[in-house]
């Protein structure tokens, strides 16, 4: 387990550098600390050295150590950063307060019907499959525009930004690029994309969120 302050520290280093080089002000990157797999204990002295915003892929494992740890420390802005299953939507809602997988109009009829419920009114990200992977969740880029508009107009979802996870084997810049392009043209400000490997290369072409694991907690087992 490495020191997570000072990994902490660095990986925020990196992206004040990273902005810089563009010209951008550090608080327009929010840097998600990635922690799933890892346990309270791991966790704890992120929270502990005051950063405040944290991934989680699966809601039935955030559900099993983000209550007790929001009891400690209630500043928390949690992000849902895997797939999410219709079935799952109650709990989402509930416990996170940002949602970067928005990828099918299922989906989008089940999140509005449950803000609706509850009043609680998570931000919301559309994912892109910028790869066009079968085996990857994510709406096709010919086909965000269409989406965003629906999801506007027919699901009256208030949309942030949007999110993707580019091949593991290509240049992640062209995808950084595309989605940006996408973002722009539907006048959307937020870019959820980046993480331990590209973070630096994602701010410096716009990021405006970077979802970095395994930079901060060191490496994790099979997940």
């Amino acid at each position: 387990m490495p020191n997570v302050a000072t990994a902490l520290s660095e990986v925020k280093q990196k992206i004040a550098s990273a902005a810089k080089v563009m010209e951008r002000e550090l608080a327009a990157v929010t840097l998600i600390a990635v922690s799933k797999t890892f346990d309270a204990d791991a966790i704890r002295p992120v929270l502990e050295a005051g950063h405040k915003d944290f991934g989680e892929n699966r809601v039935q494992e955030a559900q099993g150590k983000w209550p007790a740890l929001r009891e400690e420390f209630p500043n928390v802005t949690l992000h849902l950063i895997g797939p999410l299953q219709t079935n799952k939507v109650a709990d989402a809602v509930a416990l996170f307060d940002v949602i970067h997988s928005l990828d099918r109009p299922k989906l989008a009829t089940k999140l509005k019907a449950e803000m609706e419920k509850t009043g609680r009114t998570p931000t919301l990200f559309i994912q892109v499959n910028t790869g066009e992977e079968d085996q990857k969740a994510g709406i096709a880029p010919q086909e965000v525009d269409g989406f965003v508009a629906r999801c506007r107009e027919e699901f009256g979802l208030n949309i942030e930004g949007l999110m993707c996870i580019p091949p593991f084997d290509d240049d992640p810049a062209p995808h950084f690029a595309l989605l940006s392009k996408i973002a722009a043209r539907n006048g959307l400000q937020g870019l959820s994309m980046g993480m331990s490997a590209d973070f630096e290369q994602a701010v410096r072409l716009g990021a405006t969120h970077v979802r970095l694991g395994s930079a901060i907690f060191g490496a994790r087992g099979a997940y």
